[in-house]
């Protein structure tokens, strides 16, 4: 038996997956970018959070309306805060402005380095855990895939080993 178990679980397809599965979810490790967690709700992040999960509601599209749109909208912040830092459309400009500023958004503070990457990355991981359906309703929040690591986003444990979790 595996100690961890885990991959990629995120985004439009993966909804109808989760569903599928249920409780077979329990004790995966998923990584994820975003994550409706309490340590992730930033000034404007449930107001996008909102707009977004209730034009897709209307429209019979992404049902949990978590995964992109805030990093999306964020892309669009960023961009428009180097624009108007850099005070020019010039590509060189923008990239030097935004290696060298910090950008306010909806999914927090990021910095860029010389490379282009996030100075310090925004990537956790989350466990599965108690889910006893197959319903939707389970996975509208992070009550049962938790955030495992880092710890300053952390909101759950590590259940450990995998067949632990599976016990649950």
């Amino acid at each position: 038996m595996p100690k961890l178990f885990g991959g990629t679980f995120i985004g439009l397809l993966v909804t109808p997956i989760k569903m599928q599965l249920g409780p077979l979810m329990n004790g995966i490790v998923n990584n994820e970018v975003f994550v409706p967690a309490p340590a992730f709700t930033f000034p404007g992040t449930l107001e996008v959070l909102a707009k977004y999960q209730t034009a897709a509601k209307t429209q019979g599209i992404d049902p949990l309306g978590w995964a992109f749109p805030p990093l999306s909208y964020a892309a669009g912040q960023v961009l428009a805060q180097a624009v108007e830092g850099a005070k020019s459309l010039d590509h060189k400009a923008i990239a030097d402005y935004m290696r060298s500023h910090t950008f306010h958004t909806v999914v927090g503070d990021i910095t860029f380095g010389k490379d282009g990457e996030w100075v310090k990355s925004r990537v956790v991981f989350t466990q599965f855990q108690n889910v006893t359906g197959n319903t939707l309703d389970q996975f509208v929040d992070t009550t049962r895939e938790v955030v495992v690591w880092p710890k300053e986003y952390k909101s759950g444990d590590l259940i450990y080993p995998y067949a632990k979790a599976k016990q649950m």
